[in-house]
């Protein structure tokens, strides 16, 4: 199972999404919110809040 590229949440088999950038690298997302957060408004998950620590 993946991991969410911004929250580092376990994505359940058959949820959430995947996006291919240009470049080639594969990100995955487990909710819209996680996808918008990184793709378009550019923000840094260590300064959010809701986002679990990485370890």
């Amino acid at each position: 199972m993946p991991k969410c590229s911004f929250c580092s949440k376990q994505i359940e088999q058959g949820t959430g999404m995947t996006v291919i950038k240009n470049d080639g690298k594969l990100l995955h997302f487990d909710s819209k919110k996680c996808q918008k957060s990184m793709l378009k408004l550019h923000r840094d998950p260590r300064n959010i809040k809701w986002v679990t620590k990485q370890k």
